[in-house]
């Protein structure tokens, strides 16, 4: 049964995803885990697979612990050139209440800025999220970015 979303609880989901996208643009990567819950799902996708049913993502974390790796894996591990991101998100669009979970969507772009060139659309779509209550607070159980592009450029090492 789906219920209304409190203005309290508007307010929180809200700051989540400003707070989500603070933290990702500062390059804070120990902290980014710390937004989903221990069996959480994260995906990046291109809308083509998404919507043709391909489970064929360009990224795939199945547990918080995978996402700690990967920031283990910026951190320390991977080789590539240093680049700033920008996000701009849209508010959340709810789409679904029901007994402390919320499923909702938001449109976002992300701008990718490297040393000494200007700055580049490097990703645009929406996410589509799961978020739950926790004692620690709203946290994403699930987040899927379904990016418009078939194609992105080079690689990917941030998460989006």
């Amino acid at each position: 049964m789906s219920a209304a979303l409190r203005f309290e609880d508007w307010y929180a989901l809200t700051q989540l995803y400003a707070d989500y996208a603070s933290v990702v643009d500062a390059g804070n990567w120990e902290q980014w885990p710390e937004f989903f819950t221990e069996d959480c799902v994260y995906r990046v996708q291109p809308r083509e697979n998404h919507e043709r049913g391909f489970p064929l993502a360009t990224l795939s974390f199945e547990s918080k612990g995978m996402l700690k790796d990967r920031a283990y894996g910026i951190r320390e591990t991977l080789f590539h050139d240093p680049y700033y991101q920008r996000h701009v998100v849209g508010l959340p669009r709810v789409l679904r209440v029901d007994d402390g979970r919320i499923e909702c969507e938001a449109n976002y772009a992300v701008f990718r800025t490297k040393l000494s060139q200007l700055t580049t659309v490097y990703n645009v779509g929406r996410s589509l999220d799961v978020v739950v209550r926790t004692p620690a607070g709203l946290k994403f159980a699930r987040r899927e970015f379904i990016y418009d592009s078939e194609m992105i450029p080079n690689s990917m090492i941030y998460p989006l």
